[in-house]
């Protein structure tokens, strides 16, 4: 039995009304490209600067405008130059690197994407050409990232503005693979994309910017905030800090050792490389995704040591049970449902579908394990584990919690986009699976 959410939101997927088409592919998309520029780096100055000191309250004042113009980054020389390393360095490591070849799921046109799959060694060498670059060789203190954080987001709200246009150029006139397309309408095609998987300088860019670029540069982020405070506080770094900073750094080593599962999911495979995937990753990860452990850096406290502990217990599960998730359905599909669940032979629904090639093919829907309890279950630890990492920075303020909430806008919103599309792709056989699973993220509630 459905509750009223779950009918209200199936309702709200089905409407094919002018209405909801017209909020979604225009409205939406031009508030969005409208308002999140410009809060990125309004974030920056409110967890920063006074009269703010993370709070917003001081915007609904004169006092907090003025202080707005007053510390508005640019972009600088310096900042374009850190990026431009740090880009040059990731694309040498996943062009070059060893790995093994992975095979992306096949796409709507038929084709079969090729990564390199060599993520966990990519992190290894990044983090210790920081870590030794600063506290080994001294060639930069450590803190870098937080000095000159207003300038970098500055140049990356800006650059990844002008590189959106840039793949939209690309995508209408020199495509990489069949899977690309235009609507008529610019607004939507800038915003969401031409090309579902652009390749540049023998690279796939979504694996590049997404995974390389965004993933990385948000481990070093946040170990740079840490940092800082190090520097900041004579104590040195606070248990918060270690709990919030260190929870992020594992959960995104577990993204790399796990890359492969995300170059399977609904970003890689059906969204296509606009300025809702692109411009996110590359300005709205910094600016949102390391708000708690950039809010830390100016407001440190000791948490009490059991707290602490049972934070980080809670944040190492979620990431644990995260990453059980995706690898028991990885592991049925790798091997055709030739494998066990939770100790049994897993129950399948086998899914056949046609590419737009004419060729047939099958997908297998797991309904056993954590694939049973709900259809989306893996959103649930992702947003615990994101909770455990903004808890540290205690209830003052709500902008070390915008992270959360803006990932569980985004997770929900994505669990209903990507049951429609199963819908249509596979028709019966996910009414089946629905019936099945009747729960999309948290049994018995949604």
């Amino acid at each position: 039995m459905q509750s009223p959410i779950e009918r209200l939101t199936t309702w709200a997927a089905a409407s094919e009304s002018p209405a909801v088409e017209w909020l979604r592919t225009t409205l939406g998309p031009a508030l969005i490209l409208c308002v999140t520029p410009p809060l990125a780096l309004l974030l920056w100055i409110v967890c920063n600067f006074a009269p703010f000191d993370g709070s917003l309250a001081p915007l609904l004042r004169a006092e907090g405008w003025r202080s707005v113009a007053a510390h508005w980054p640019w972009p600088t020389p310096s900042a374009a130059l850190m990026l431009l390393a740090f880009a040059l360095l990731e694309w040498a490591l996943l062009r070059w690197l060893p790995g093994r070849e992975f095979a992306g799921p096949v796409t709507p046109s038929g084709v079969r994407p090729r990564y390199r799959m060599n993520g966990v060694a990519a992190w290894l060498v990044t983090h210790t050409l920081f870590f030794g670059g600063s506290y080994g060789l001294g060639l930069f203190d450590a803190s870098i990232v937080f000095d000159q954080f207003g300038p970098l987001l500055a140049t990356l709200v800006f650059f990844a503005l002008a590189f959106c246009g840039f793949l939209y150029a690309k995508g209408r006139l020199w495509p990489s693979s069949p899977d690309h397309g235009v609507s008529g309408s610019f607004l939507w095609d800038y915003y969401w994309g031409v090309e579902l998987h652009p390749r540049l300088f023998g690279v796939d860019l979504k694996q590049l910017v997404n995974c390389r670029l965004s993933m990385m540069g948000w481990s070093v982020i946040v170990c740079s905030f840490a940092a800082k405070q190090a520097t900041l506080d004579p104590a040195g770094i606070s248990n918060a800090m270690l709990v919030s900073a260190g929870l992020t750094v594992l959960y995104l080593f577990k993204f790399f050792w796990w890359e492969g599962g995300y170059l399977a999911s609904l970003d890689i495979m059906h969204d296509r490389f606009g300025y809702y995937i692109c411009w996110g990753v590359l300005a709205w990860v910094p600016a949102v995704y390391a708000l708690p452990a950039q809010y830390l850096v100016l407001h440190p406290s000791e948490l009490p040591a059991l707290l602490a502990a049972l934070l980080f217990a809670v944040g190492v599960a979620a990431i644990a049970l995260n990453y059980a998730a995706d690898a028991q359905r990885q592991r049925v599909r790798a091997t055709g449902g030739a494998t066990t669940v939770w100790g049994k032979p897993p129950e399948l629904i086998r899914a056949p579908y046609e590419t737009g090639d004419g060729e047939r093919h099958e997908s297998l829907l797991l309904v056993s394990g954590w694939w049973g309890v709900a259809r989306h279950f893996h959103y649930l630890p992702e947003l615990t584990v994101a909770l455990m990492w903004s808890l540290p920075a205690g209830f003052t303020h709500f902008l070390p919690y915008v992270y959360v909430v803006f990932l569980s806008i985004l997770l929900f919103d994505r669990a209903l986009r990507d049951d429609a599309r199963c819908r249509r792709k596979y028709g019966a056989s996910w009414e089946l699976y629905c019936r099945r699973v009747p729960w999309r993220i948290v049994p018995g509630v949604y």
